[in-house]
């Protein structure tokens, strides 16, 4: 795989140029970017899936939804359905997209919404009767024809866009001088215990401008298990569990689970991947042969709210974002943006 990157470093320099190109007509405004009176917030990454985006998001939303009508709108990856669409009781995860759709379950009183095409999105919302107080834009920032108020830039510590290059070589979807418009760029699943040094270090490869902040992150895995039922994690450990994940980067899951002691057998399947019988199927018949009257299926809560229609009994792990420091400045800078901006609307 290392090998076939490596010879599709043409390619790479290609899209690089391209991707260049279309940038920098937006900078000279050559290309059309819309700004709205609406205060948005862009979650977005420069690499391709993994970063965490997600958990982020709901952070967002647990910050300010006391305070603030909000709505999250998303493209929907792999969704079945076309154009602009607001989640209610009819939706699931094919029509609308596994993220959307975890959205709208665990936050009733925020508005999901999903549009490829942002600025009909954003104008769609804004017609509405109750039009949202503040719009988080799900991964995108590289979706320039809507200018957002604040963006946020995510990158992973143990793949750092600084170190990464271009598709198809690397996993950058842009320059990485597209981190300029990041307002504020976090490092996220840092290991819980990561050091001063190493920040430091980090923070000097970013090399950030002086009106960009830099915050660590970390993720948090919940004790409690939900889906069919609810118990404790630590009840597993006499336990046999089939592990079933569809996210680009089930690694730092996988590594929790042997920290707790877990016996698990795991079967991967492609990012937002849409379960087939077949699958179930495939699923059901492995379950059946672990030789164990004590075993369960477990996944993460992205995949549960792709496949939970399809097989019963099964639960799921979720996740949080946690900062490792700073958390009080990161919630400041969100917060004083959305009061300015909503003044001025």
């Amino acid at each position: 795989m290392n090998f076939l990157r490596k010879i599709l470093f043409p390619f790479a320099f290609l899209y690089g140029l391209i991707t260049g190109l279309r940038n920098y007509f937006y900078n000279i405004k050559l290309l059309k970017s819309s700004k709205f009176s609406t205060p948005t917030i862009v979650v977005g990454n420069l690499s391709v899936g993994g970063t965490g985006k997600t958990p982020q998001i709901e952070y967002l939303i647990r910050l300010l939804q006391n305070d603030y009508k909000i709505a999250v709108l998303s493209r929907g990856y792999k969704r079945k359905s076309k154009g602009f669409m607001l989640a209610d009781a009819s939706v699931n995860a094919e029509i609308i997209g596994d993220e959307p759709f975890q959205y709208y379950n665990k936050f009733p009183n925020i508005l999901v919404c999903v549009d490829a095409d942002r600025t009909n999105g954003i104008q769609q919302l804004e017609k509405l009767k109750n039009p949202p107080d503040i719009i988080l834009l799900d991964d995108a920032f590289q979706h320039r024809k809507v200018q957002g108020g604040f963006n946020i830039l995510l990158t992973s510590y143990n793949d750092l866009y600084v170190d990464d290059c271009m598709l198809p070589t690397g996993n950058l979807r842009e320059s990485k001088d597209g981190a300029q418009r990041a307002q504020t760029i976090i490092v996220t699943k840092c290991p819980n215990n990561i050091s001063e040094t190493s920040r430091q270090k980090i923070t000097q490869k970013l090399n950030l401008t002086t009106n960009q902040s830099l915050f660590f992150t970390t993720i948090e895995y919940d004790d409690t298990l939900k889906g069919d039922s609810e118990f404790q994690l630590n009840e597993l450990r006499n336990s046999e569990v089939l592990l079933i994940t569809g996210i680009a980067n089930p690694t730092p899951l996988i590594e929790y689970l042997k920290t707790q002691k877990l016996k698990f057998k795991h079967l991967k399947y492609p990012d937002h991947y849409h379960f087939k019988q077949q699958d179930i199927n495939e699923i059901l018949s492995v379950f059946d042969s672990i030789d164990s009257n004590n075993k369960i299926v477990l996944t993460t809560e992205k995949d549960y709210v792709r496949i939970f229609e399809k097989l019963k009994n099964v639960h799921y792990i979720s996740i949080k974002t946690t900062f490792i420091n700073h958390q009080n400045d990161f919630d400041k800078l969100i917060k004083n943006y959305v009061e300015q901006s909503s003044g001025h609307r």
